[in-house]
């Protein structure tokens, strides 16, 4: 398959992961939003979309503008995840997402990005034995 084909063929990807972004977006524009401490059944689905669009709509104009085929993430800079692995990233990106949600306490938020953690764990290296990055932890 030629650059040209490829390039193609993931800006047409890219312009319907934009669309479909936009779709999202605009849907649960009508479900409501409620507010962050009482979420509406449209708040979540809404931002997804929204970021799903941005995200798109960057990757697609850095395509456009670049002459060569190169991929759209940069994995140089990417350390956090080789550094510390998936489950222990996994398990500070959930505390965080708990105690921006304002999770009470410490111990609730402790408990569920653990226990997310650990499903995780289990899920894909236990049971699908898929090679998730070990980090430190070996």
């Amino acid at each position: 398959m030629g650059k040209a084909a490829r390039l193609r063929l993931a800006t047409c990807f890219d312009f319907l992961m934009l669309v479909l972004g936009i779709v999202i977006a605009v849907v649960s524009w009508g479900y409501g939003f409620g507010s962050f401490g009482r979420p509406g059944p449209g708040l979540y689905p809404f931002f997804i979309g929204a970021a799903i669009a941005v995200f798109a709509l960057f990757i697609l104009i850095s395509e456009l503008r670049s002459d060569t085929a190169k991929p759209a993430l940069d994995t140089k800079g990417a350390v956090t995840l080789p550094l510390l692995g998936y489950v222990v990233v996994t398990l500070l990106a959930a505390f965080a997402f708990c105690k921006i949600m304002k999770l009470e306490g410490w111990w609730k938020p402790l408990a569920v990005s653990g226990g997310t953690a650990l499903f995780i764990y289990l899920l894909f290296d236990y049971w699908l034995y898929i090679d998730l990055p070990r980090g430190i932890l070996g």
